[in-house]
This record gives structure tokens, sequence and C-alpha cells, in this order.
């Protein structure tokens, strides 16, 4: 038992430094598109915030349910964690379940809940909208990401995440074989941690959606969550897509860790390179486009299957 503790908490931590970078890299770039001359506060930012907001007191608005107010904001940071936990480093899990991709997507659904309660919650219209709109997109997402994760299961034959990142050693990544599934999965990480193009649920039109109400702990909490999710998705892709510690030269764990960055940085850079899309017109482009798309990929990889076994 104490054993288990202990690796739990070295896995949050280390969760929480590739928040922490995450977040750096976030101010970093927003500094720069601000001046050269912050560039350097930028890297900071993660740290000034965090004591602002712990500083900061905890608003209180008039007939919010409180507790699923900030259950909700807590729970993102819980769901980085749940899904973090089956993630292989270089042939070690925190729970090496055998159902392994079933239980990363379960707990993407957990994120559907957390952002409807912290826009529910607060008993305000700019929040409430926020989640609504959360919830339209995750229509549009959730379905194709979860094929494009069935895409590397049927490949190794198998749900466990240690079995398909064994299945691409020797540079057989499943990236190379398998661009639209990575795509929508990348898409779907942007999603589900309310990122970049697909952050429209904390949409500035809104006075910020689900973030509008929040201040002091209660939105560092939901920050930290969301950059907690986009570091899991990242962390995910390697054993799942990126040959897992698969490498020459430098050891597996060091392997791991530069494809979670380099993806991970990629991702972060798209909130400044891509516009915010629209709820309806990415449901259109997640029904018509997107789906078919990563059921034809899955149709390929299921028929290289059976033509290899």
């Amino acid at each position: 038992m104490a054993e288990s503790l202990f690796w739990a908490l070295v896995a949050a931590f280390l969760l929480g430094c590739l928040a922490v970078a995450a977040a750096s890299l976030d101010g970093a770039l927003g500094a720069r598109g601000r001046g050269a001359g912050n560039l350097a506060g930028g890297w900071s930012a993660p740290l000034a915030e965090t004591a602002r907001l712990m500083r900061q007191r905890r608003r209180t608005l008039v007939a919010a349910d409180v507790l699923l107010w900030r259950t909700g904001g807590a729970a993102l940071l819980v769901a980085a964690l749940l899904k973090v936990a089956v993630v292989p480093v270089d042939g070690w899990a925190l729970a090496d379940l055998a159902v392994g991709l079933v239980w990363f997507n379960a707990m993407d659904v957990t994120v559907w809940a957390a952002v409807w309660l912290t826009g529910w919650g607060a008993n305000s219209a700019h929040a409430l909208i926020g989640g609504y709109r959360f919830l339209a997109q995750g229509l549009a997402y959730e379905l194709p990401l979860m094929f494009a994760l069935t895409a590397p299961a049927v490949a190794a034959g198998s749900l466990r995440l240690a079995e398909v990142e064994a299945a691409q050693r020797g540079g057989a990544w499943f990236v190379l074989w398998m661009p639209v599934a990575f795509a929508v999965y990348c898409l779907g990480v942007v999603a589900f941690s309310v990122w970049g193009p697909l952050s429209v649920a904390a949409g500035v039109d809104l006075a910020g959606g689900v973030l509008a109400e929040l201040s002091g702990v209660d939105r560092l909490l939901v920050l930290a969550g969301r950059y907690a999710l986009l570091a899991t998705g990242a962390a995910f892709a390697v054993p799942m897509f990126l040959g897992g510690a698969d490498g020459p030269l430098l050891p597996g764990w060091a392997w791991f860790a530069l494809k979670t960055l380099l993806l991970l940085a990629v991702l972060v850079a798209l909130k400044r390179r891509l516009p915010v899309l629209r709820p309806d017109r990415f449901v259109e482009v997640g029904w018509l486009v997107l789906l078919p798309a990563v059921l034809l990929q899955v149709l390929v990889v299921s028929v290289v299957a059976v033509w290899r076994y």
C-alpha cells in the first residue's frame, strides 16, 4: 500500500512538472507576442499567476450550487491524474490495466461532467452557456476520438497500453501509417483540454464562459486542470502512436520524456496559431469529415491486421 502511494505521488509530481512546462511555454509565447522585453517574465508567469490566485478571495455568487461548482473545477485535475495512471514509461505504469485504452476514454467522459458542472454550478448565464458549448463540442469530437484510439488497439490486438507500445518496436511507429487517427487524437486532446481552437467554452465573447465567475483557488484548480489534461494527452500519445520508449542511443525514459515534451510544445503553440472554431461549424466538421475519415483509417488498419496475422 505504501509503495503504491509513493508511486502515485511520483506520477502526480511528474504530471505536475509537465503541466508547469506547458504553462511556462504558453506564458513565453504570449510574452513574445507582446514584445521581446516580456519574454523572461513569460516563462515565470505560471508562478506569478499561482501566487496571485492563492492570495485572491473566492467569489461568492447568489444561489450558486457551491458543491457542484467546486467539484467540477477540481474534477479536471483529478481526471488528468486518473488518465496518466495507465501510461507506461519505459515498461512501468502506475496501473497496467488490461483495458487501459477504455479507461482513458472513460476518464475523458468525466471531463464532460466536470466542465458542465463548472458552468452549471455557478448559476451564471455566461458560465452556463460555456458549459452548453462544451457539450455541443463534445458531441463532435468524442466519437472520432474513440475510433482514433481504436486503430492502434486493432493493430496491436490489445487494449493494454504496454502491448500497444511493444507492437511499435523497431521503428514501426503507428503515427507513420495511422496519420489520420493521430491527427484526430491530437484534436481530441485539444478539445477535452478546452484549449486553442476548441476553447470556445471559455471564450472571450462570453467573458470567459465557464471561467467567468471563477476566482482564487477555484480558478487556479481549473487552469491547472486544463494544463494537466493537455500534458496527459501528450504523454498518452507516446505509447499509442510514437513508439513509446523506442529510440536509439538514449535510455527509454529519456525518449519518452523527449517525445512528450515535443508534442506538448506543438499543442501549446496551437493556441496562438489557429482561430477558435464556432461549435456549430466544428460539429459539422466532426460528423461529416472527421468521423468518416477516422472510420476509413480503422478499416485500413483492420485489413492490414488481418493480412498480417
